[in-house]
């Protein structure tokens, strides 16, 4: 990947998004022929000049002082995820042609103590990596996220999102499952450029998917933390789900993230219905030896 490119497509973007009504200042003339805010109206408000706010834009922020790096960000209203990203670009093209560590991916499975722990509880609950792989679950977990365990490579949740033409139906609202995805893998690029894994992924999913493609041009970033997810899933309907991320210590890029429905809810009507459709699907699959797919 190209550091300086992906800083400077960043930071356009991000300026594009912002008016100068949002910042305060006056806008004298209504025909303005760049969206957003001008260079020299970021410079301005960030306190630097012209000509560094420029070189900044270019790719060239190597060497550019935290101070610098806040007062851009400021000016250009980043949040708390594209703060982050800024500060990781920033390492990143620092460290160009330097000697670097490479760094460690991403764990492919977990201690049989997590598992332990996932087993014990009584909500759907899965582990995945900063690529987005799913590497543990419990039997509620397996049974929610079906049809990404039912693929014949490991399950993915950005695969199944671009690749799998299942996943416009699995996901409700499946355009902003792909943003959302898009922004989580485009964060994690700019944290961990050397993950060769990675790097394969979204090459994968640029060659492979057209949607994938645009999103990923948008360099929006997002960390996951907590929100709603909506699903249509195969065995039990409509289910509405509130998530939770929870980052395992000790295990680099790993979250444990876990599924729950309102008390009385007819999402939670759903839920408990999951333990029978898995049993019953199992059962089938062991009828049915052949491996084919079941609806």
């Amino acid at each position: 990947m190209d550091r300086r490119k992906d800083v400077r497509d960043f930071l356009v973007t991000r300026r594009a998004q912002v008016t100068p009504e949002q910042v305060g200042l006056p806008q004298y003339d209504r025909d303005r022929r760049v969206p957003g805010l001008r260079r020299e109206e970021v410079a301005m408000l960030a306190g630097v000049s012209i000509d560094y706010y420029t070189k900044l834009e270019r790719g060239n922020i190597a060497g550019a002082s935290e101070s610098v790096l806040d007062a851009v960000a400021q000016a250009l209203l980043l949040n708390d995820a594209e703060r982050a990203h800024l500060f990781d670009l920033a390492r990143a093209v620092s460290a160009t042609g330097a000697r670097r560590r490479r760094a460690a991916g991403s764990p492919a499975g977990v201690r049989s103590s997590v598992q332990r722990v996932l087993d014990a509880m009584d909500v759907p609950a899965i582990v995945n990596n900063a690529r987005q792989d799913l590497v543990a679950a419990n039997s509620l977990g397996r049974a929610l996220y079906a049809p990404l365990f039912d693929t014949e490579r490991p399950p993915n949740i950005a695969r199944f999102i671009f690749l799998d033409p299942r996943a416009q139906d699995y996901y409700v609202d499946w355009p902003l499952a792909r943003r959302t995805t898009s922004a989580i893998l485009r964060m994690e690029a700019g944290r961990n450029p050397l993950d060769e894994k990675l790097t394969a992924l979204i090459g994968e999913l640029s060659a492979c998917s057209a949607s994938f493609k645009k999103d990923w041009a948008r360099h929006n970033v997002h960390i996951h933390r907590t929100g709603v997810k909506s699903f249509r899933h195969p065995g039990v309907g409509l289910v509405e789900v509130s998530f939770d991320v929870f980052e395992l210590p000790g295990e680099a890029g790993l979250s444990i993230v876990t599924y729950s429905a309102e008390p009385g809810s007819p999402s939670a009507d759903a839920l408990a219905l999951l333990p029978a459709w898995a049993g019953s699907r199992d059962a089938a699959s062991v009828k049915n030896p052949a491996g084919e797919r079941s609806e």
